[in-house]
């Protein structure tokens, strides 16, 4: 028998927002091994690509490509008769004027098996986040969408004057480059000059602008407005319903991409709010949890020498503080959790220990923060403890009041954890073992070129939700001028951390998600007033 064969899956990344990345798009884009992707993909879509996967990055962008379109097709072959899962990922749909037809057909010619997972097209959706409904009863009856490209010095193979007899919308796509052409087409075709017409720049992205006018004066009007690629242009009565329809620009932080650092196995909940509020969020994983095995000697489960002894406290060769803690459960009154990773990796290791829940069934539980909590919850268990303010602090100086008097404590969590926690519970004259469980190290992302986005002053701040997201950015981007980076901070030891790199920094009025997020919008606000 020969080799397997793999597949390749043709995915519309839609027009740049990632939360118009479709569900089965997104699940397909976690399974594959090979991705190959062109210039018009939104980096929030990027963002997505798992870390394993092998990248191919094919360009396309008009006038600069990376990769001819032929040699395009042949790697989707090869990759696929290598017996790779290959997902070729492109801007807006493979098939409207995505040449996802021409890509197929080699892979048909050869027998490879291939599907199509369509994405939501920058025709319809631009126009739909600018306020502006390509098709409307009183206005047209149809929608007609336009290749706007042309070859260098060619004439456009475009029948204007059949253009203007449907009296629909007109939607060009890649024509900004060649607007007043298409504009004078149209007017010579015989369409009025007074026609409303549109071009819609970065549609759904924190850099959307448009600028609407008429058919004659479009194109002065994008001219002097600065409008660049990738944009597209609207023809028609609906371009009029513009202002009496926007939404985009209402919502607070529209115009405002943030970066939001995270664990990788966890889902922000802070990008959500974000979202919500109008912001681009660029969602980049910070840190990985590395979690340590329970049976494995100190040698084994810390990596880092420099840090071991010092850190664990226990000598090569001997039992992990973990093992030991797992040892004596029943014997703790409180179990803390200051993460919603050390949550998942701590009932993980339970399991791996040969115990079960019983084994916990007399502790209370604190947590850090309403994620911790709810990461808790999906366990079973309701906390006992979560402080207003999701800092180590405040967590430590509210178990000290409610623990009865010298009670036994375990905290696992990260290798490197905030002393403040454990100094006010032993000053309380509680009996604290606080014991590493896993560790964590910085997220490269070689897909979103982070440097250049801070550079270009298209990320207006990172959201960092603690010291350790910091101190993990910091390591991952080491080109970036951290000076010039606005930080919006949970709490002040995340503030502090930041401080020490040289950021500029803003702190939440309580460490609360909501908080950080109501931060973002003031900062937002005061550098579009000053």
């Amino acid at each position: 028998m020969g080799e397997k064969m793999g597949k390749v899956w043709l995915v519309g990344a839609g027009p740049g927002d990632a939360g118009l990345l479709t569900r089965k798009g997104y699940d397909v884009l976690q399974a594959a091994e090979v991705v190959v992707y062109d210039a018009l993909v939104g980096d929030g879509v990027l963002a997505l690509v798992p870390s394993a996967a092998r990248k191919i990055d094919v360009g396309k962008r008009a006038a600069n490509h990376t990769m001819r379109q032929e040699q395009i097709s042949q790697v989707l072959l090869d990759e696929a008769l290598a017996g790779n899962l290959v997902v070729r990922l492109k801007g807006g749909d493979p098939f409207v004027f995505g040449r996802g037809g021409e890509e197929l057909e080699l892979l048909a010619e050869h027998g490879v098996p291939y599907e199509v997972i369509p994405g939501i097209t920058s025709a319809i959706a631009v126009p739909a986040y600018n306020g502006i409904p390509v098709t409307h009863r009183d206005f047209t009856s149809s929608l007609h969408i336009i290749t706007g490209h042309k070859r260098e010095g060619a004439d456009y193979d475009i029948d204007f004057e059949a253009l203007v007899r449907t009296k629909g919308t007109l939607v060009f796509l890649m024509g900004v480059r060649s607007l007043p052409d298409i504009m004078a087409g149209l007017m010579d075709a015989g369409m009025d000059p007074a026609t409303p017409a549109a071009v819609l720049q970065e549609g759904t992205t924190a850099g959307q602008r448009r600028v609407v006018a008429t058919l004659s004066t479009l194109a002065e009007e994008a001219d002097r407005a600065q409008i660049q690629a990738p944009a597209i242009i609207v023809v028609g009565g609906v371009c009029s319903l513009a202002d009496q329809f926007a939404w985009r620009e209402k919502l607070p932080l529209q115009g405002c991409k943030v970066l939001v650092t995270r664990p990788a196995e966890v889902i922000s909940t802070m990008s959500e709010r974000l979202r919500k509020l109008g912001a681009e969020v660029l969602d980049l994983p910070a840190i990985a949890t590395v979690p340590y095995p329970v049976d494995a000697s100190i040698e084994e489960a810390v990596a880092d020498e420099a840090t071991r002894d010092d850190a664990i406290g226990t000598a090569r060769g001997e039992k992990t503080p973990l093992a030991t803690a797992l040892d004596k459960l029943s014997s703790y009154d409180w179990i803390v959790f200051t993460s919603p990773s050390g949550v998942r990796i701590f009932f993980d290791q339970l399991l791996e220990a040969g115990k079960d829940l019983r084994s916990i069934a007399g502790a209370r539980f604190a947590a850090l923060g309403q994620g911790t909590s709810k990461e808790l919850m999906n366990r079973g268990f309701v906390a006992d403890l979560v402080p207003v303010d999701a800092t180590g602090e405040a967590l430590g100086q509210a178990l000290a009041k409610v623990a009865e008097p010298g009670s036994k404590i375990l905290i696992p969590r990260a290798l490197i954890g905030g002393n403040l926690l454990v100094d006010a519970l032993v000053a309380a004259g509680h009996e604290v073992d606080d014991v590493p469980t896993y560790d964590t190290a910085p997220v490269f992302h070689e897909l979103v070129d982070v440097a250049g986005e801070f550079e270009q002053g298209k990320i207006f701040c990172v959201a960092f939700t603690s010291s350790s997201g910091v101190k993990a950015f910091a390591k991952a981007n080491p080109s970036i001028d951290l000076t010039a980076v606005r930080a919006a901070c949970i709490g002040e030891q995340t503030r502090k951390t930041a401080d020490a790199l040289g950021m500029r920094t803003w702190t939440s009025d309580h460490a609360t998600m909501d908080d950080l997020a109501d931060l973002i919008v003031r900062m937002y606000a005061d550098s579009q007033n000053s």
